[in-house]
């Protein structure tokens, strides 16, 4: 049975706080909290929504608008979360509902809105309805709500067609029936405990608006969506006719992802969302082949944002930077959607790392490369990212730095991947290790029981506490980036910059009176001094109307 939260009302003075920006989301830098690993509050080593609670007050100095909260639901936790079993319910490892209440409500008197995950493509296995698909049996009713088929073979040994999982191995498990023998089998696209949902079938739709409203209600400002590519699957389940599906992804349009009848669900969402004060928003997490695809998730009557994976595989290179960014801002130009821009997630080796290697080393790599070349191109990323034209998403402790967590040793490792073989690398351990909020003690801050995944030594080195009024550190730049963007007419919203000419390996646009320059290079590189230096990544020298901006650093100047 899910929690029911606190009746009592937000204050009036919350609800004005988070109403005074029309379009906020246009142009809002939003943190993604990953939960179990950002702040402990009871000591069991595993983040909670208490702990995020209380940091708050530190996600507002920063500088951000809102708060992106990863799964936090009722789950056996098979794949951290993403494994729903009650949708309107908090599991115990995170909480309570009246906790979830009680974040919602200090954030808003804050000034921060907070968007919590949706995860429309699959349940859990342990989700009310897959266990009554079972026990029912094959024909029933309930089995119509997922994707059970026969299987191929003399005795139905062999899967129903020949799709694989993201997570490695077939995207099908037989099920043993009621009566012992073995029976069908179902489809899911990611790990066996988490089925896929028939979005045909109309129970399908009524639940997931029914579970809209449930958090539009709690006063939830948005809600990121989960594989917002899936749900729609080609009709007739057919073959894909080839192996080692994964490495396609991302360069054409699969049988079971990026089928245009999404469109038609995010349609009807929208107009729910619509019926509600205070814009809320819908963010997509949507992998698809072309930025000119994603735009169709943000046309005017579906959803508000997308995830711009193309800019975050984008190695730092000046040429394909610019390339990039002008086929995003040319794709959502025309649909009226802000560009969103992202360096790193929850799924993927944070940027500090992927650019201390080589290009072409993908987005999960298991080596930590030069770490000082790493951070110097992550501080300039950041500043050239906050620089562009619509919204931007930071993940936590990116603003202090953190590389990935590359040696940790195999016997902690709990990502599914990691342990089915032909599927995704496995590592994303790497990112999600607890973030250090002081120099010492247990767990450097995160709370007084160890954490979930061991934090290496000197990791309190970077933490917030030994970063914090640092001229120069990490932390600083992103707090005064994050105020130079709030605080610049010509940052933030917009569809487009005017580049401007610089030498080979410079990426150099302006912005009304703002102008930015990020030198990708590994050399230190002459250009205009463009007016007043507001804010660089690195040292920069000026003299006479020039200025020698080093390897690997960004700067922003104003002409106002």
């Amino acid at each position: 049975m899910s929690q029911q939260p606190s009746a009592a009302p937000a204050p009036t003075s919350a609800v004005a706080t988070v109403s005074e920006r029309h379009d906020w989301w246009r142009d809002a830098v939003i943190y993604q909290v990953y939960p179990r690993s950002f702040a402990d509050s009871n000591g069991d080593g595993m983040g909670d929504l208490e702990g995020v609670r209380t940091r708050l007050p530190y996600l507002r100095d920063l500088g951000v608008d809102a708060v992106w909260l990863s799964p936090f639901y009722a789950s056996p936790q098979a794949d951290a979360g993403y494994d729903v079993a009650d949708y309107r319910a908090v599991d115990p490892m995170f909480g309570t509902l009246l906790d979830a209440d009680a974040l919602i409500r200090d954030a808003h008197a804050l000034g921060l809105r907070i968007i919590v995950d949706l995860v429309p493509n699959h349940s859990s296995d342990q989700y009310e309805w897959f266990k009554r698909a079972l026990a029912e049996g094959p024909g029933s009713p309930s089995r119509d709500r997922y994707h059970f088929r026969p299987g191929k073979g003399k005795n139905g040994e062999l899967p129903p067609n020949d799709w694989e999982s993201i997570f490695g191995g077939p995207a099908w498990t037989r099920v043993t029936e009621p009566d012992g023998t073995p029976g069908e089998w179902y489809l899911h696209l990611f790990a066996p405990e988490q089925p896929d949902f028939n979005w045909e079938h109309p129970a399908v739709g009524d639940e997931f608006r029914s579970i809209l409203r449930f958090w539009l209600d709690m006063g939830v400002d948005g809600f990121r969506i989960d594989v917002a590519h899936g749900m729609v699957k080609a009709e007739g389940l057919p073959d894909l006719g080839s192996h080692e599906q994964l490495k396609l992804l991302g360069n054409d349009v699969m049988p079971f992802f990026d089928q245009d009848g999404v469109h038609a669900i995010y349609r009807q969402w929208r107009r729910i969302l619509d019926e509600y004060s205070g814009e809320r928003i819908f963010v997509a997490e949507a992998w698809t082949p072309t930025v000119e695809r994603t735009a169709n998730y943000v046309r005017p009557d579906e959803l508000h944002q997308a995830f711009n994976f193309q800019y975050l595989g984008t190695h730092w290179d000046a040429e394909e930077l610019r390339t990039v960014i002008d086929r995003t801002l040319d794709a959502m130009r025309p649909v009226g959607a802000p560009a969103t821009w992202v360096l790193s997630n929850h799924d993927v080796t944070r940027h500090a790392t992927r650019f201390a290697n080589p290009a072409g080393l993908g987005t999960q790599i298991r080596l930590a490369g030069d770490r000082a070349l790493g951070l110097r191109r992550a501080r300039a990323a950041t500043l050239l990212m906050l620089a562009l034209p619509g919204s931007a998403y930071v993940y936590q402790g990116e603003e202090l730095g953190l590389p990935d967590v590359v040696d940790l040793p195999d016997e902690v490792r709990q990502d599914p991947a990691y342990f089915r073989g032909a599927g995704q690398d496995g590592f994303r351990d790497g990112c999600r290790v607890p973030i250090p909020w002081t120099r010492e003690g247990s767990s450097y801050g995160f709370g007084d029981g160890g954490s979930w995944l061991p934090q290496p030594a000197g990791w309190g080195e970077l933490s917030v506490e030994a970063q914090t009024g640092e001229p120069g550190s990490t932390l600083e730049l992103y707090r005064e980036a994050l105020a130079v963007r709030r605080s610049t007419a010509d940052l933030g919203a917009g569809d487009a910059v005017e580049w401007l000419r610089a030498p080979e390996g410079v990426v150099a646009f302006r912005r009304g009176d703002f102008v930015c320059v990020a030198n990708t290079t590994g050399e230190s590189v002459a250009v205009p001094a463009h007016g007043r230096v507001l804010l660089a990544s690195g040292e920069i020298t000026e003299a006479a109307g020039e200025a020698k901006v080093p390897a690997d650093t960004t700067v922003w100047w104003t002409r106002a």
